[in-house]
């Protein structure tokens, strides 16, 4: 079942939220990707911010360069949780326009918005998110993190 609806403005966002599909992947989550613009195709984001807690899906991952308005206006439509990427387009402004247009959301319209092209903690998490009420998930995910320790203390050594 498809737990997580991953969203970008234009296809090339794609390489920076493919970083998001990957992690999912190594956690066994389900997911959908698709291409839905704010600006060019507002119907379908709204179609999709309001459908998408009713197809079953838990979280959204949104990403968006420039004015970046694709993580507020669906999470302005959606009961889900939604995580803003920020992406530096070739129209950013060093990707500062994405960063403060997803962050600086008004009160009642929560977007949880992660660093500058960091598609793969959105997907960590939204993965964490899950792992609320999913005892075999939350279990991986305390595996992936000993992994992140143990790595640090292993390059600690090479010092």
């Amino acid at each position: 079942m498809v737990e997580v609806g991953i969203i970008m403005g234009s296809k090339s966002d794609l390489p920076i939220m493919q970083e998001a599909a990957t992690i999912l992947d190594e956690f066994g989550i389900a997911y959908e990707i698709s291409v839905v613009s704010a600006h060019r195709t507002p119907e379908l984001m709204v179609e999709y911010a309001k459908t998408a807690h009713k197809r079953g899906l838990k979280v959204i991952i949104a990403g968006a360069g420039g004015a970046a308005h694709l993580p507020g206006m669906t999470a302005s439509l959606s009961p889900l949780p939604v995580i803003g990427v920020p992406i530096k387009s070739s129209n950013s402004i060093d990707g500062w326009d994405s960063i403060l247009s997803i962050l600086q959301m008004p009160n009642g319209i929560p977007v949880a918005t992660v660093a500058l092209n960091g598609a793969k903690n959105a997907g960590i998490l939204a993965a964490k998110i899950i792992a609320s009420s999913n005892p075999t998930l939350l279990s991986k995910l305390e595996e992936y993190m000993e992994k992140l320790k143990q790595a640090v203390i292993e390059s600690a050594k090479t010092l």
